[in-house]
């Protein structure tokens, strides 16, 4: 549920998108999927003999080493981070997702494990309530 495009490899790197899914349980019980996408560089190369072949995508690219170097290609391929919840709060859920995602992509000094246990620990107030 979280790629429902599939999942695709990409020339360029795509902007984050933001979704939300909701899937039933057994005792009709909803449960709110906030996706937040995005796209990481990935390098996948395999080195021949004296040549070097890149896959690109399905493309394969074959070249001669130069001077030792090796260079590779680069794609980009689908992540996701996912908060499921009872609670239907997508746009807390989305600045959630955000504030995660900054953290990863810019390799802030923040410990993820930290951050989410912060998260985790929010009490959220009853519907109608004050905020």
């Amino acid at each position: 549920f979280c790629q429902p495009g599939g999942w695709q490899l990409s020339k360029e790197r795509k902007q984050p998108t933001f979704f939300v899914v909701v899937l039933t349980d057994i005792d009709s019980e909803r449960h709110y999927c906030s996706c937040l996408t995005f796209y990481e560089a990935e390098i996948n190369l395999q080195v021949r003999d004296s040549h070097v072949s890149v896959f690109k995508g399905t493309k394969e690219i074959e070249g001669e080493e130069e001077s030792g170097l090796i260079q590779p290609a680069e794609v980009f391929a689908p992540k996701s981070l996912v908060l499921v919840s009872r609670l239907d709060y997508p746009e807390i859920f989305r600045a959630c997702l955000g504030l995660i995602y900054t953290v990863y992509v810019d390799s802030l000094n923040v410990s993820l494990e930290t951050l989410i246990a912060n998260l985790c620990s929010c009490l959220v107030p009853a519907s109608g309530g004050s905020q």
